[in-house]
């Protein structure tokens, strides 16, 4: 019970962590979008200049404060406002209300008091007695000066009360003000030493930690505390829902005064959505804020897909943070908060469509892994197949559909012709993973070593590879073409540059260096000699790689072990040594010839060089009587082998998509 209690009261406080710094964006948001006039002389342009960036300041020290820090500035900040209130209260009190004959001047119209004068006094005298307590209980003012606050804001209620003169009740509501300011400026003053060593302290910490980590790791950990992507997202939906308030308002009034009929349309309805969503993104910030929104959908989208399909991966969940970097890199590349409305629609249809084809590809790069592991691992259930292959199936109709529907409402562009190549190139994605499935499939029901399954496996992903490059290759030559002939920018130019590295240059050093493994170990395979026939039944053995028996034929390494060529073949894409010895795989014409059959526990085969070998054997065996350490070291079992795991990462030529579609061909022009 207890620890539940914590638990919740520990949400509570991250959710009001949140909540107070949320204000600190929309101060900074609404700085950065404040209408600017140069006109107005040069001293008042830089006082305006000074106050925008003092605001600036604050509050993105305010946004980045500790916890604990933020809690002790927003009760200062109460504490003084409680106070501007009260003062208020007892102006507005003192200049239009007659307590008597129950008037008063209601301001902006509004006329919230009761009219009953003892109701009236008593009622002013209970709220003021609140704010006073209020205040000095957030400043934590000692009891003796409490009591005199209290009554000083008191004070001018009991003017009105005993019915002082007009000129009497004046001094006393600016005398009690007076004394309230100067009491406020005068504990922010006795502050000011607080201030300045919890300011100390936070540089401090933060030259330490970037001394230290780097700054990295800084801006990750501020990052984190703060909460940022919450602080955004809370931002982005508070700011959509004030405006959607303040969008049915206006429309209902103009409908009510034209006479029309007040209930929602289709038309209606879309165009206080268009509205919302070009609103959404006119800022940095609104676009951060969508951004975040974006991240929470994707990330439980991922979660979602993974679940379904039975993936425990911790690298597949960084779908959340993949969709939003993207989103914001195509939101920064095309311009869009700095267009005009309509554009900025249009523009943001077209970014969206790019991310969805993005977010594809990342699901598929989740799904292929469960595909190629439940198919070599020969599963034979058919509810773990089913929903990967029915995953599988969406994506490769989605983009289909998504093309089919573009192309059907556009013209011919550089967008929509980066679009259709990103949705050709998954759907071939999806074949070749299908295909990988099916001959792995076809291996484990037919229970027979396939020898030649390594070759055709390479055969399809090399296809896959092939063609996923030269897309790469034309999605920069038409991300150029936007880039010198439509809307050509700083930022393109640079995803251009990564693009270019990470999907054109690594993913054709990766696939070259694949193919020159492979041709070597081919090539030292089919060096090895050959054992077949009588031979290999006489050894009586097992691959010491699968732990399968030899079917048709083996391989000898010089070190006199023997193992299937497919097995030999992928450990030799490894590293260049036997599996059971650790010796070089080299191959020497003499030591080939005189080379004796031997199992991989030391058996001879007899043949007709039966005295050759055992004169071979016979000095083997000299050798190892006299290096006893030697043969200990070098009879290591197959469960000491330890593979080379980055290596083994080499061979799958995997490369990043993600730069693929910050390099999109969106043309700023229309269809």
């Amino acid at each position: 019970m207890a620890s539940a209690h914590a638990r919740i009261g520990q949400q509570a406080l991250a959710v009001l962590d949140v909540a107070l710094r949320v204000p600190c964006i929309f101060i900074i948001d609404a700085i950065f979008n404040s209408y600017y006039d140069p006109g107005s002389g040069w001293a008042g342009a830089t006082g305006k200049v000074l106050l925008r960036f003092l605001g600036i300041m604050v509050s993105s020290v305010v946004l980045v404060l500790s916890q604990r820090a933020l809690f002790r500035f927003y009760m200062l900040f109460l504490a003084v406002l409680l106070g501007v209130v009260a003062i208020l209260i007892n102006y507005y009190a003192t200049l239009h209300i007659d307590f008597y004959s129950a008037y008063y001047k209601a301001a902006l119209g509004f006329r919230l008091l009761p009219r009953n004068g003892p109701t009236l006094w008593l009622g002013m005298a209970v709220v003021q007695l609140m704010f006073g307590i209020g205040y000095v209980v957030l400043l934590n003012v000692q009891s003796v000066f409490a009591a005199l606050v209290v009554l000083d804001i008191m004070i001018p209620i009991w003017g009105l009360i005993i019915e002082l003169p007009m000129d009497v009740r004046q001094l006393l509501a600016i005398a009690s003000g007076l004394v309230l300011a100067v009491n406020t400026a005068v504990y922010l003053t006795l502050k000011l030493k607080w201030f300045y060593y919890s300011c100390r302290y936070v540089f401090l910490l933060v030259r330490h930690m970037y001394r230290i980590y780097g700054v990295q790791l800084l801006v990750e950990d501020t990052w984190k505390r703060i909460r940022f992507p919450d602080v955004l997202r809370v931002f982005w939906l508070t700011r959509m829902t004030a405006q959607a308030i303040i969008l049915v308002y206006v429309v209902k009034m103009v409908r009510n005064e034209s006479g029309e009929q007040t209930y929602l349309t289709w038309d209606l309805f879309w165009d206080l959505l268009s509205n919302l969503i070009i609103s959404g993104c006119d800022s940095t910030l609104t676009v951060l804020g969508m951004s975040a929104v974006i991240s929470s959908i994707a990330h439980y989208l991922g979660l979602s897909i993974l679940a379904f399909i039975g993936s425990t991966e911790e690298e597949d969940k960084r779908l959340g943070f993949v969709a939003p970097v993207l989103f914001f890199i195509l939101a920064l590349q095309t311009g869009l908060s700095g267009l005009d409305p309509e554009e900025r629609l249009v523009r943001l249809s077209r970014n969206m469509c790019l991310l969805l084809t993005a977010i594809l590809h990342f699901i598929h790069g989740m799904t292929d892994p469960v595909l190629m592991s439940l198919s070599a691992s020969h599963v034979s259930s058919v509810r773990r197949h089913l929903p990967v292959l029915l995953v599988s199936i969406c994506l490769f109709v989605l983009p289909i559909v998504l093309s089919y529907a573009l192309w059907h409402h556009y013209a011919l562009n550089t967008w929509l012709f980066a679009v259709t190549a990103f949705c050709v190139e998954l759907c071939l994605k999806v074949i070749v993973s299908l295909t990988v499935y099916t001959l792995f499939m076809v291996d484990g029901y037919y229970n027979v070593l396939w020898e030649k399954l390594d070759d055709y496996v390479y055969y399809v992903r090399s296809t896959g590879n092939v063609i996923e490059f030269i897309f790469g290759v034309i999605m920069f030559g038409n991300g150029a073409y936007t880039m010198m002939f439509e809307s050509g920018s700083k930022i393109r130019a640079c995803m251009m540059c990564l693009h270019a590295y990470f999907n054109i240059y690594l993913q054709a050093k990766n696939g070259w260096k694949t193919f020159i493994n492979r041709r070597t170990a081919v090539k030292k395979i089919n060096s090895l000699p050959e054992v077949k026939g009588s031979q290999l039944r006489d050894i009586e053995d097992v691959c010491a790689i699968c732990y399968q028996e030899f079917a048709t034929s083996a391989r000898l390494t010089p070190c006199h072990h023997y193992f299937h060529a497919l097995c030999l073949r992928k450990w030799l894409y490894i590293q260049d040594t036997c599996p059971m010895c650790h010796q070089k795989v080299y191959i020497e014409e003499e030591a080939r010839d005189s080379a004796p059959f031997s199992n991989n526990n030391g058996y001879v085969a007899p043949n007709e060089n039966a005295g050759e070998f055992a004169e071979g054997a016979g000095a083997e065996a000299a050798a190892r009587a006299g290096e006893p350490e030697l043969e200990n070291e070098l009879l290591e079992d197959n469960d000491s082998i330890e593979y080379d795991e980055d290596e083994w990462g080499t061979q799958n030529g995997g490369t990043p998509v993600e730069e693929d579609y910050i390099n999109d061909d969106t043309d700023s022009s229309g269809e």
